[in-house]
């Protein structure tokens, strides 16, 4: 439990888990491009060397997705441990928890949309 009794303790809490969302996107928006590289280079190149750029793009994805979900469990881990004190009146931190859930839904919706091709070849 923290004695600090000053709200800038759950503010930098909540940085940290900003910080950790735009990495998480940084990874995503990558992971993205890479699949996207590969499906360009078919079309306009004629190779079918799509299924690489699809698996490491698809993993860069997964990974930006886990770190999403990983930061946000230790910002809820956090959360209990602050005093009343140390959170502002009406002040809400859950915000922070859907935001970061809603980056790791919508990116799987993202996700599974760019390999639903690839599985109905299955």
């Amino acid at each position: 439990m923290s004695q600090l009794h000053d709200p800038r303790v759950l503010f930098a809490a909540e940085r940290t888990l900003m910080a950790w969302q735009r990495t998480s996107l940084a990874l995503i928006a990558f992971g993205f491009a890479i699949e996207r590289a590969g499906w360009l280079a078919e079309l306009l190149l004629h190779k079918s060397n799509n299924l690489s750029s699809v698996l490491i793009g698809s993993l860069f994805m997964l990974l930006g997705i886990a770190v999403c979900l990983y930061a946000t469990r230790q910002y809820q881990k956090i959360l209990p441990t602050l005093n009343d004190d140390e959170i502002p009146a009406k002040y809400r931190p859950q915000w922070g928890v859907a935001v970061s859930y809603a980056i790791a839904m919508l990116s799987m919706v993202l996700l599974l949309s760019l390999l639903s091709p690839l599985l109905r070849h299955l």
